[in-house]
């Protein structure tokens, strides 16, 4: 990465409940001058959910519109289909170029993607950064099942089919914006790791969940790009840690708290230069009432609480970039114009608060 991340620069999370990707493309660009994303679109249909979205040619998996249901299975032609994906694959691996199709994502899965690249290129851009984004392998793996109701991440060769597969779906991305930005960040979305440690996941391991985002950061690292990894809840954070990603990106307004639990290993982590994007700006109705003075204010309580466990303020607002909470896709267009709003005005008002607005 050749460029470094002014301090409390704002980007958003994918989606976004627009039903217009030429609107929703302009609101990312107008919103975040420094580091815009393109749109994840779940109302334009079921195809741009965000597990369907990144299911285009993974072998065995099959997308049912009707009912809205993703599943799994290792047929005798899903078989034949990963045996050539891993033959692509570690062409790849061995230096060769990749094929321009190969974990393409279509425009009919991600309507966003394509219209903002048409953008780009019309407008001849170059941004400070892009940020792309990949449902991650956990979340994709554990919401696609079998025939049997089991989640494919419990079945150890296609849990690997999977994370090689939204790997290069990562790259594949990082490879159509890097034209058009001195920096890429590609964003590993994990939501299901709020519920980490629950009955509900009882079989996952943390020793799996390093394993597969580490695997997912390394080829992200590959392409030169900066990896990032959120979630939208609680979690055990050291495992973000111990993946080597770049940023973690959480939702500090209702769970800012949470991060100085794991003081000791989060000061190691922004003392290596790793960052943490604030979800500072709520996706929830409480966006109603908020200004960017109080979320200011929160923000620095949160801050605050961290640096009471021994990190250097200084550091920590070093290390900060500034987010929604999580996506706006579910929430009223309304409310989610407010968070586009507060969030890049929050981002100003930190970084004149701390002297680091260019």
């Amino acid at each position: 990465m050749s460029q470094v991340i002014t301090p409390f620069t704002a980007t958003g999370i994918g989606s976004m409940p627009f039903r217009f990707p030429e609107y929703a493309c302009r609101k990312s660009l107008d919103s975040f001058p420094d580091a815009p994303f393109w749109p994840q679109l779940p109302r334009c249909g079921f195809n741009e959910d965000m597990v369907a979205q990144y299911a285009g040619g993974i072998p065995g998996v099959t997308i049912d519109f009707e009912e809205k249901v993703i599943r799994g299975e290792l047929t005798e032609q899903a078989v034949s289909d990963m045996a050539e994906f891993y033959g692509t694959y570690l062409d790849i691996e061995a230096g060769a170029t990749p094929p321009e199709d190969f974990c393409a994502i279509t425009e009919e899965s991600a309507s966003g993607l394509h219209q903002f690249k048409r953008i780009l290129v019309k407008e001849n851009a170059k941004k400070p950064f892009i940020k792309v984004q990949t449902t991650g392998p956990c979340t994709f793996a554990l919401g696609v099942k079998s025939h049997d109701s089991t989640p494919i991440f419990f079945s150890q060769d296609y849990r690997d089919l999977v994370v090689k597969a939204l790997a290069m779906k990562c790259r594949w991305q990082i490879r159509q914006f890097a034209p058009f930005a001195e920096g890429i960040i590609c964003f590993i979305d994990e939501p299901v790791l709020s519920a980490f440690g629950s009955s509900a996941y009882l079989g996952l391991t943390r020793d799996d969940v390093v394993a597969v985002l580490a695997e997912t950061v390394a080829a992200i690292h590959a392409e030169g790009a900066m990896a990032a990894l959120h979630c939208c809840g609680n979690t055990d954070w050291t495992m973000f840690v111990d993946s080597h990603v770049d940023i973690i990106n959480f939702d500090s307004y209702e769970y800012g708290d949470t991060l100085a639990i794991y003081h000791e290993e989060i000061k190691k982590y922004m003392e290596a230069g790793g960052m943490v994007a604030w979800g500072a700006v709520p996706t929830s109705d409480s966006v109603r009432n908020e200004t960017v003075d109080s979320l200011a204010d929160r923000l620095e309580e949160k801050m605050d609480l961290l640096s009471s466990k021994g990190i250097d303020k200084d550091l920590i607002a070093r290390s900060a970039m500034v987010t929604p909470a999580c996506g706006t896709g579910s929430m009223a267009e309304d409310d989610a114009e407010k968070v586009f709003a507060l969030t890049p005005a929050l981002s100003r008002h930190m970084q004149e608060l701390y002297g680091v607005r260019k």
